[in-house]
């Protein structure tokens, strides 16, 4: 969290191997990312890596299945051996949309969903690879409320599941659902907040908590 201009998209863009720093480096795991060259970067983000984006990204011309279908087919046309067959891969995207309660919209174009849907399309987008972690970029700065707590149950029921989830967001509602807040300021790290001792099924007691410590970061 931080105010507009803080760093935060900056942070995350280098942290998924987007951009690359001009400094410092960036570890996921026992692999540096910083040290890969670009073609292995996108390797990177195709297997290990799924990202959520404010704007969705989503293209016009395929149906909601044939989007969430996209980057599979490309790391199956990329592998060296065991290819999977078309209908293992259309089968592992029905198994998500149904995860995520949007199945029977697979032939909708994506004008003819909510955003709530669609949101939650991105998501089974960026799992059909089965990341170690998924990146946010303001998930739900777009969508209304009911459609932002679509979407945040959704990756919060995938963090239970232990995806790891890194996301930007103005949201304090939306922040009380993490165990961790980082706050930045100008670039610097200001301050963090841990609420793994707040219980999840207590959404007001976490929110008040958050509420209180962004009062002090002058937020």
């Amino acid at each position: 969290m931080g105010p507009s201009g803080s760093g935060k998209s900056t942070l995350l863009y280098n942290l998924s191997g987007m951009d690359q720093p001009t400094a410092g480096k960036v570890w996921l795991k026992d692999q540096e990312i910083t040290a890969l060259s670009e073609n292995d970067k996108a390797k990177l983000r195709r297997h290990r890596i799924g990202f959520v984006f404010q704007q969705m990204n989503m293209m016009e011309n395929l149906n909601v299945l044939d989007n969430i279908l996209l980057p599979a087919l490309e790391a199956n046309r990329r592998r060296k051996n065991r290819r999977k067959e078309k209908k293992e891969l259309i089968d592992e995207a029905m198994s998500l949309m149904r995860k995520f309660s949007i199945s029977g919209l697979e032939q909708r174009r994506i004008t003819e969903v909510s955003g709530g849907q669609l949101q939650r399309a991105c998501i089974c987008r960026s799992m059909i690879n089965r990341p170690e972690i998924i990146f946010a970029d303001e998930p739900t700065g777009a969508l209304n409320k009911s459609a932002t707590e679509e979407v945040m149950n959704a990756l919060s029921a995938l963090n239970r599941e232990g995806t790891t989830i890194l996301m930007v967001t103005h949201d304090s509602r939306m922040a009380s659902r993490c165990g961790r807040i980082l706050y930045l300021l100008d670039g610097q790290l200001q301050g963090e907040l841990t609420l793994e001792d707040c219980p999840h099924n207590s959404l007001k007691q976490r929110e008040e908590k958050v509420s209180q410590w962004l009062a002090k970061m002058e937020w």
